[in-house]
């Protein structure tokens, strides 16, 4: 009986023994798992904010006009290439490396050795979600730049910019830097994002000028895109890559409520297109469709800011402003002869600005403090006005920099290799002057069999040769 008892003693024993090598290989199980899944969803995220491409390939098409479709789409893919090569060489060093409170210092060229990011989903998840986000910033730069700017240009300015600009106003607020300090608040980028790539392209128009014949007798005439069904389904295909962008801004899926800020912003660009329909009664007495699309943008840039911030009654607010100031802000373009082809200035750079000083007015201190940010409430919620004048003096330090340092690129630009093609291109169209094809070629030229012979007389049809060039011996 008692040596029974002894190996019944022994056995319990060897058995606590084990408990906690079992809970922790179970742990560790867990953590592997949370791990992975963390993972999967800021990569899955990542590819939705990349396939925003898509979405500004065709906005950009559908308004700019037939003879430049090819050279919007070859824009498009060498952005995206330049995007992710310069964000790998120095743009995640400056914006999210160690370094001090304005920029960071350590990760050249994705060096794993002084980075780490795995509490979320590990550092290359991290770095791939970071650089789609640069690419969509570049994006936004060129569609007020449409129809009349030199290829090459692109390339210079996409380098400067997604290399050093862009990535540094991201440290202040994303990289720890001192905007975050001191309680700035932009959980996807209103200001990181949208409103710099809004502020580079006003400084590069500017610089450029309007297009040939967009002002005439002191007045604008309206030029219009070739396929309003080619930008609204890029609307469509920005809109949904936006679940990615405002959703896989919490870096991970375990523990975070990223559905809640996807109905948020699901919420706010539905108000967004309500106001713009309004707007566009009000201003031009007619239902515009293309400010439709431009209200559903610019509500979409707006919640970018306070999607994690705010209650749905107000995103749907935030949406609904962000979408009825869109219309007369392009009416003011035109007054004071700043052309933007596709309304990226009022949707991406206004609405940039309005959404993220909305988080001073909108924030239930509950809200901040479920992210462990630290911050105030806003105005409406009795935080007073300490959250709204931290969230004003981000926005003025964000257009300072980035405005004076992008005006200073594309005058260099424009002083060095120029900027603009020759009014004899940009009447041919920049398909066939820049890169020597026709984004539609059998409208601009003969195409045997393209159109049958009874079609082309009916329709009046001429065919014609493309410019030709010559050159001496």
């Amino acid at each position: 009986m008692r040596l029974r008892s002894l190996r019944t003693l022994v056995a319990a024993g060897v058995l606590l023994l084990g408990v906690p090598g079992l809970a922790a290989a179970q742990g560790g199980a867990l953590a592997q798992t949370d791990f992975a899944l963390n993972t999967l969803w800021v990569v899955l995220a990542g590819v939705l904010v990349l396939f925003m491409q898509a979405g500004f390939l065709l906005l950009e098409t559908g308004l700019s006009r037939m003879k430049n479709a090819g050279a919007v789409a070859g824009k498009i893919i060498m952005n995206l290439a330049i995007a992710f090569l310069m964000f790998w060489a120095t743009g995640f060093a400056l914006g999210f490396g160690d370094g001090n409170n304005f920029l960071g210092s350590t990760g050249w060229f994705l060096d794993l050795g002084t980075l780490d990011y795995g509490a979320g989903g590990g550092t290359e998840a991290f770095f791939f979600f970071q650089a789609v986000f640069a690419a969509v910033s570049l994006a936004i730069v060129y569609g007020t730049m449409l129809d009349r700017t030199k290829f090459g240009a692109y390339i210079i300015f996409g380098i400067l910019f997604v290399g050093i600009i862009y990535p540094i106003v991201a440290h202040w607020t994303w990289g720890g830097g001192w905007l975050a300090q001191d309680g700035f608040l932009d959980f996807a980028g209103s200001s990181v994002v949208h409103l710099q790539g809004a502020l580079a392209a006003l400084t590069g128009t500017l610089v450029l000028g309007p297009r040939l014949l967009k002002f005439r007798n002191g007045k604008a005439q309206p030029l219009p895109g070739h396929s309003i069904p080619l930008f609204m389904l890029g609307v469509i295909i920005l809109w949904v890559g936006w679940m990615g962008f405002n959703g896989g801004s919490t870096l991970a899926a375990v523990g975070q409520n990223f559905a809640d800020v996807i109905v948020n912003t699901n919420l706010a660009a539905a108000g967004g297109v309500i106001g713009a329909t309004l707007g566009s009664l009000i201003m031009f007495r007619t239902l515009d469709v293309s400010q439709m699309g431009n209200g559903a943008i610019a509500a979409l840039v707006g919640i970018t800011a306070g999607c994690a911030f705010v209650d749905p009654w107000a995103a749907v607010v935030i949406g609904f402003v962000a979408g009825i100031i869109a219309p007369p802000i392009v009416v003011l373009l035109d007054k004071i002869k700043v052309d933007d082809p596709i309304g990226a200035i009022p949707v991406h750079g206004i609405a940039g600005v309005w959404g993220t000083l909305a988080i001073g007015l909108f924030a239930p201190a509950a809200r901040t403090v479920d992210v462990d940010l630290g911050a105030g409430a806003g105005l409406f919620y009795g935080g007073g006005g300490q959250q709204l004048w931290v969230q004003f003096y981000g926005v003025a330090a964000t257009i300072a920099f980035t405005g004076v340092l992008t005006l200073v690129v594309w005058l260099l630009i424009k002083w060095t290799i120029g900027l603009r093609v020759s009014e004899t291109q940009e009447m041919a169209g920049l398909d066939i002057s820049e890169h020597g094809m026709y984004g539609y070629p059998e409208q601009f030229i003969e195409v045997p069999g393209a159109f049958p012979e009874s079609t082309r007389q009916s329709a009046g049809m001429v065919a014609s040769a493309p410019p030709t060039t010559t050159t001496s011996d």
